[in-house]
């Protein structure tokens, strides 16, 4: 047989399959979309019915009505926000740094600063933070802090302050030094010869040397020494005991030529009883005391650093002012006096008559001699007072009693 009559054969031989072919994935198709799962025909149900007769009308078009696969979770749809609103840009280079209303300009310290160093134990600690920002505007004084939480002058074994001390004066050349110390100390002792517990005698006459040895440690190098005592506690065995060490300091202290601090009634009340809220520096009503009874909060360190202030202004003098920016002459206000004062100046001759309409100067004649003494004469000289006038307040003489008339007989 030719080729050519056998094309037409093949070509219709070649559709049949194809057919086939075509229909079977159109079935295949349908029974997927049959076999959808139930919650997926009900979402598209629900999207469906979620069209109002607003929507129908405006023909409004969501973006999640586009065919999705049967086995695809449909995503939510997502509301449009609003974009932020743009930042402020700051150039750093130029603008200077920003600051809230309440924050003051940090004050520049001079060189030459004078520096009080703080030494003892928690509390000190604490007074270090409230003579910070009681000097914090005085670019004069520097504070240094150097407490150690749990060290006393009883644990030499712990922390040995004797020892330490004067390593940190060499350092530090301060101009004088705070001592807070003692709220540890109410421990057994031990000493070369024996151990000692609280509140014996042996107890005490070993802490009194050991206090006086540790002022000397100041006062030695004519340093100015402030020895701060220690308040109430809310325990009654703790306060007794800090009555009792503070007239200890307080002897011992003062006998060395150094200034004890006392600061009990800062934080007792009017019968000398503990409290923990009471008046700031400021006179508000605050808390003073943590809930221990021991610690104090910041505003209890600012009023105990409130006491300490004044002596230690005093000894610092014009160094401790906040307005002071210089020691020298170089940064002096200007007194505005012209710069040739000859100019504006014109002498004036003390003998130059007609100026004032007076030939001589005040007091250069006798005062006018008086004839008569005068009621002031009469009053400081002599003791007498010219009678008031007839009718006055202060008039009073008796009324002249008028002789009876005469009768005439005719």
């Amino acid at each position: 047989m030719p080729a050519d009559a056998e094309l037409p054969m093949t070509k219709k031989t070649d559709r049949t399959p194809i057919r086939w072919l075509v229909l079977a994935l159109a079935a295949a198709s349908i029974c997927l979309g049959a076999l959808a799962p139930v919650h997926v025909a009900e979402a598209q149900e629900q999207r469906y019915q979620r069209r109002s007769i607003l929507d129908f009308f405006l023909g409004r078009r969501y973006l999640d009505d586009a065919p999705q696969a049967p086995d695809v979770q449909q995503p939510r749809r997502q509301q449009r926000k609003r974009p932020p609103p743009p930042k402020a840009v700051v150039n750093t280079r130029t603008a200077p740094p920003l600051r809230t209303v309440e924050e003051e300009p940090a004050v520049q310290k001079l060189g030459d600063a004078r520096t009080i160093l703080i030494v003892g134990d928690f509390l000190a600690s604490g007074l270090g933070d409230g003579l910070t920002a009681a000097f914090e505007t005085s670019p004069g004084v520097v504070v240094e802090a150097r407490g150690n939480v749990s060290s006393g002058l009883v644990r030499d074994d712990y922390y040995d302050w004797p020892e330490q001390l004067p390593k940190m004066i060499d350092e530090l050349k301060p101009a004088m030094v705070v001592v807070m110390i003692g709220a540890n100390d109410r421990q057994q002792m031990v000493t070369d010869t024996a151990k000692e517990k609280f509140r014996t005698d042996g107890w005490f006459t070993e802490y009194r040397r050991r206090v006086l040895s540790f002022g000397k440690e100041v006062t030695g190098r004519k340093i100015p020494l402030l020895w701060v005592g220690l308040p109430a506690f809310e325990s009654d065995s703790m306060t007794a005991d800090a009555v009792q060490m503070n007239q200890l300091y307080r002897n011992q202290v003062e006998s060395i030529g150094g200034e004890f601090v006392d600061i009990w009634d800062g934080f007792v009340d009017e019968n000398g009883n503990f409290i923990v809220t009471g008046s700031d520096v400021n006179g508000q009503q605050v808390r003073l005391r943590t809930s221990d009874g021991i610690n104090l909060t910041q505003a209890g360190r600012r009023k105990l650093a409130f006491y300490v202030e004044k002596p230690a202004r005093r000894l610092l003098g014009t160094q401790a002012s906040p307005d002071l920016v210089r020691l020298d002459s170089s940064n002096l206000p200007g007194l505005g006096l012209p710069d040739n004062p000859v100019e504006h100046t014109v002498p004036i001759s003390l003998s130059d008559p007609n100026l004032d309409g007076g030939a001589e100067l005040l007091g250069a004649r006798p005062p006018p001699m008086a004839l008569t003494r005068s009621p002031r004469d009469l009053l400081v000289e002599q003791g007498e007072m010219t009678p008031a006038p007839p009718g006055r307040v202060d008039d009073y003489r008796l009324p002249v009693a008028k002789a009876p008339a005469e009768v005439s007989v005719k």
